[in-house]
């Protein structure tokens, strides 16, 4: 694969306790403006989402913001993004956040990013997409979402391989060179079956 023309990124509407998650936001907004790939995000304009969101737009780039009504107000939508699309529910936004990218990364959130997150390796082992999913696993934050995961391996309710859908990286940095050297999808997003 080339580097990615959308990157759909999931993360916290809260900032954390963690400053340096926050720097790592902004780093990603700007790697992404430099490198001209479009945001795909949940829209609002508040925790690591709004800092990713500011540091896209401050650096010239793309920014598609997709919030359900009901949490337009909650999360005060972002009105200064490219585009914000305002949607009937949770599942119509992850939809089109699916349909709108080329790859995902996961930065540090809470439960909507772990079910963003869920939805998409899942969507991704049902080969209703083939895109990949990259865990930025920035001081150490996915640690225990990893060993969730080779615990759910080793209990035998998922194979081996199914570890091989998502990529992690330490750096946001390696976050585009990773993507970029994962294979071509060779499945078509089945958007009727999402």
């Amino acid at each position: 694969m080339t580097a990615p023309r959308s990157l759909c990124v999931y993360c916290g509407s809260s900032v954390g306790a963690n400053a340096r998650h926050r720097e790592a936001a902004q780093r990603l907004g700007q790697l992404m403006a430099e490198n001209g790939i479009r945001l795909i995000y949940g829209g609002g304009r508040v925790g690591l989402m709004g800092l990713l969101a500011d540091a896209v737009i401050a650096g010239g780039g793309e920014v598609v913001g997709i919030i359900p009504e009901f949490l337009d107000t909650r999360e005060v939508g972002h009105r200064d993004v490219t585009e914000l699309r305002v949607v009937d529910s949770m599942h119509v936004r992850k939809n089109m956040m699916v349909e709108l990218s080329d790859a995902f990364a996961v930065l540090p959130g809470g439960f909507g990013t772990l079910d963003e997150t869920f939805e998409t390796l899942t969507w991704r082992q049902l080969r209703l997409h083939d895109k990949p999913i990259v865990l930025i696993n920035f001081d150490d934050y996915w640690d225990p979402f990893l060993r969730l995961i080779d615990h759910v391996v080793a209990e035998g309710f998922a194979r081996p391989e199914c570890r091989a859908l998502f990529s992690v990286v330490d750096r946001i940095e390696d976050v585009i060179a990773v993507i970029a050297r994962q294979p071509q999808p060779t499945v078509p997003t089945e958007q009727k079956r999402l």
